[in-house]
């Protein structure tokens, strides 16, 4: 889970200052939302070598939805006159970086590496950033404490963890304590950043939809799951 791959349209560091290009806004020397690894920019440009007119293209990399509880992404090849105004363009060493306005705040922070299993080929997008699972939902709940955060599992943040084979259950509230004790399974017992997960994610879903709430427990024991990276 650490690795995102992402998708992509045509291919699969050094902090260079970034530049301006024509109208668009520009990153400063003070940081860039996604740097690229020396490793990744090699085969990136080796890549880009082979296009027709490698000099006027740029590496757009955006985030295109959330897949389980990752961003989802696309990379691509894309002329440069054709960024919008508001993209974020910068280099990276000898590559052009072409970020969409939507995708940067999501992508501050990240990196563009080589998948660290070997053999593998591609490219993966290390996040430390992680999407609200409820970010396009209406949440309508009722009844008790325990049914509001069973109801909050099951209808939203279950079908986002799903798709890593995973799910949420609730152990217990206690309600004089104003905790509710959450504990993860499946395909996300023993991920190495399901921990980040729950408190990042669904602590935070359970913290702002239930307010008798104050506090959520971990009761994960994620040294015993079978997949303890994704």
């Amino acid at each position: 889970m650490d690795d995102a791959e992402p998708t992509t349209s045509d291919p699969t560091s050094a902090d260079a200052p970034a530049s301006a290009e024509g109208g668009t806004a520009t990153a400063t020397a003070a940081g860039v939302p996604l740097r690229v690894t020396d490793a990744a920019l090699t085969q990136v440009l080796d890549v880009l070598a082979a296009e027709e007119d490698p000099a006027s293209l740029a590496l757009r990399v955006e985030v295109t939805g959330v897949r389980g509880v990752e961003y989802g992404y696309d990379l691509s090849f894309e002329e440069r006159s054709m960024a919008e105004p508001e993209d974020l363009i910068y280099q990276q060493g000898e590559l052009t970086v072409m970020i969409p306005v939507d995708s940067v705040d999501p992508l501050w922070g990240a990196t563009l590496d080589l998948p660290s299993a070997e053999g593998q080929g591609g490219l993966v997008i290390r996040n430390p950033n992680r999407p609200d699972p409820l970010a396009d939902f209406d949440v309508e709940l009722s009844g008790t404490v325990t049914e509001r955060v069973e109801q909050l599992l099951a209808q939203q943040i279950n079908p986002a963890l799903a798709a890593h084979g995973g799910f949420a259950r609730l152990v217990e509230v206690i309600e004089q304590d104003a905790k509710a004790v959450v504990t993860m399974g499946g395909g996300c017992q023993g991920c190495a950043v399901s921990a980040m997960t729950l408190r990042d994610g669904i602590s935070k879903a359970i913290l702002e939809h239930i307010p008798e709430i104050t506090e959520v427990v971990d009761a994960t024991d994620h040294d015993a799951g079978e997949n303890p990276f994704y």
